[in-house]
Formats: structure tokens, C-alpha cells, sequence
């Protein structure tokens, strides 16, 4: 027997995209932070630049995951309304804020976790519609 409360089976590709997307951010952020992009970043744009950025693991990582993300993401839009759907890509606010603070040591201020909060709301009165 199938419990009434499951999670329908559309949210799978959806909390898996919101998942790579919020992933590859934190990736970014910390492959532009390493000394070798911070210096190709201080010199400007150009070769420098590309160089440091396409010799950077995480920046390449996080690349791919957010290029996997919207691979995931033409499956969810396959399935559902673009009005359902796309509410749910800002659940990537709440998990890209919380990674953000677990791993990089980010602030969350009250206002902050006032404002995710707002828009979870939305979320959530957006999906129930």
C-alpha cells in the first residue's frame, strides 16, 4: 500500500536538479577562491583568466554539475507546467544558504532566514496550486 504523504514521483528530477544546481554553486565558490583563480581574476579578463579558471578541478566539478542539473532539468520540464515547476528551482536558495553556512562558514542572519522563509512559502502555496 502506498502512503498518501509519498512525494510525488515528478519531485524526484526536481529535488535532484535543485540538488546538482546548489552543489555547483558551492563548487564554484570555492574553486574561485583558491589562490591560482584569485590570481587569474586580479589580472583581469582574458587568457589569464580562462587558464586559471579551466585548470581549477572545483570550477570544472561545478561546471559539470550545473550542466547535469539543467540536463535533469529539460526532464522536469517534460513532465510539468513550467508555472509548477519552475517555483521549485528557488528550494535552491534554502540549500545553496544552508550548504553555504555548514561548509563555508557563511552568515545566516535573521533577516536572511526571514526571506528564505518567505519564499519557501511560496513554494509550497505554489505547488499545492
Amino acid at each position: 500500500m502506498i502512503a498518501r504523504n509519498m512525494l510525488p514521483l515528478w519531485f524526484i528530477p526536481v529535488l535532484l536538479s535543485v540538488i546538482l544546481s546548489a552543489a555547483s554553486q558551492i563548487m564554484l565558490k570555492i574553486g574561485v577562491s583558491t589562490p591560482a583563480v584569485q590570481a587569474g581574476i586580479s589580472s583581469g579578463v582574458g587568457l589569464p583568466l580562462l587558464r586559471a579558471v579551466l585548470t581549477s578541478p572545483l570550477v570544472i566539478i561545478g561546471f559539470a554539475s550545473f550542466g547535469l542539473s539543467a540536463i535533469v532539468w529539460l526532464s522536469v520540464l517534460a513532465r510539468l507546467d513550467v508555472s509548477q515547476a519552475y517555483p521549485c528551482v528557488a528550494l535552491g536558495i534554502l540549500l545553496t544558504s544552508l550548504m553555504g553556512h555548514l561548509l563555508l562558514g557563511e552568515s545566516l542572519p535573521p533577516l536572511r532566514i526571514a526571506g528564505i522563509a518567505t519564499i519557501m512559502i511560496g513554494v509550497i502555496v505554489t505547488g499545492l496550486g
